[in-house]
């Protein structure tokens, strides 16, 4: 399946936050590099996020009455996106997990180098 436009921006402003960038600035740079409106880029951004968390891509139809049986479906569909939705967000503590454990290991094991360059310095200035 072809990637969009929308889901371009999304997957873009998501390894911005996760590099640590505050989500509107991600919007700003973006909007910069593409010369496209703010705007337009954070509408593309919550169109994706809406359509992949299970929102609905159109606008339905109106119901003129609501059935119990329509009730029941609407609450079913909700509650199937509710637990979509903690899968998602184990993921995504997962990935910052994983992230940050990654960044405590690069800093552990270059720590003793980078303190014995930082004193040799100081005993330079002595």
């Amino acid at each position: 399946m072809a990637v969009t436009k929308a889901q371009e921006i999304y997957d873009r402003v998501e390894a911005m936050i996760a590099s640590g960038t505050e989500k509107a600035d991600a919007f700003k740079q973006i909007a910069d590099e593409a010369g496209r409106p703010y705007d337009s880029v954070r509408g593309s951004y919550y169109s994706h996020k809406k359509r992949i968390e299970g929102g609905e891509s159109k606008p339905r139809t109106r119901r003129r009455e609501t059935t119990p049986d329509d009730a029941l479906a609407d609450a079913r569909a909700a509650l199937e996106r509710a637990i979509a939705s903690i899968d998602r967000e184990v993921e995504a503590a997962k990935a910052r997990a994983e992230e940050a454990k990654a960044e405590y290991d690069a800093l552990k094991a270059s720590a003793s180098d980078r303190k014995k360059a930082i004193t040799e310095r100081l005993e330079a200035l002595k």
